[in-house]
């Protein structure tokens, strides 16, 4: 297992990680398998979506505090409950196909630390796994 941090710089963003993921992947010299990003984090998630339209990011972001706003009544007493939730929504980690040595991410997808807590130095943990 590799990891590596990223320093965000705002309270929600999406930071496309896709090729801190793929220098992993080539460092492994695995040419067919699976790649499992993970962040171990309860206000952080990992997705998949477009990368080429930054719009798409700030498009789920912003429906994502529509649908949970920050300032709601919530019982947690730390003030981020909602980035809780959206870390839920998210997920934690993702799998990717390994072909050929790349991740078989399609077109238009790019991988993306979620953040909803920021900002923060957050931990990305990759695993590759051979077939």
């Amino acid at each position: 297992m590799k990891n590596f941090t990223v320093k965000t710089n705002q309270r929600e963003e999406f930071i496309d990680i896709s090729h801190q993921v793929q220098r992993i992947v080539d460092e492994s010299n695995v040419k067919e398998g699976i790649c499992l990003v993970f962040v171990p984090h309860t206000t952080a998630g990992i997705t998949i979506n477009e990368g080429s339209d930054r719009s798409v990011a700030f498009d789920i972001l912003r429906r994502l505090a529509d649908l949970v706003p920050e300032s709601l009544k919530y019982e947690h007493l730390e003030g981020n409950a909602d980035a809780h939730i959206k870390a839920s929504l998210t997920g934690s980690s993702v799998c990717i196909p390994i072909s050929g040595g790349k991740l078989a991410l399609g077109t238009w997808q790019e991988i993306f630390l979620c953040e909803f807590d920021g900002p923060r130095v957050r931990t990305v943990l990759v695993q590759i796994l051979a077939s």
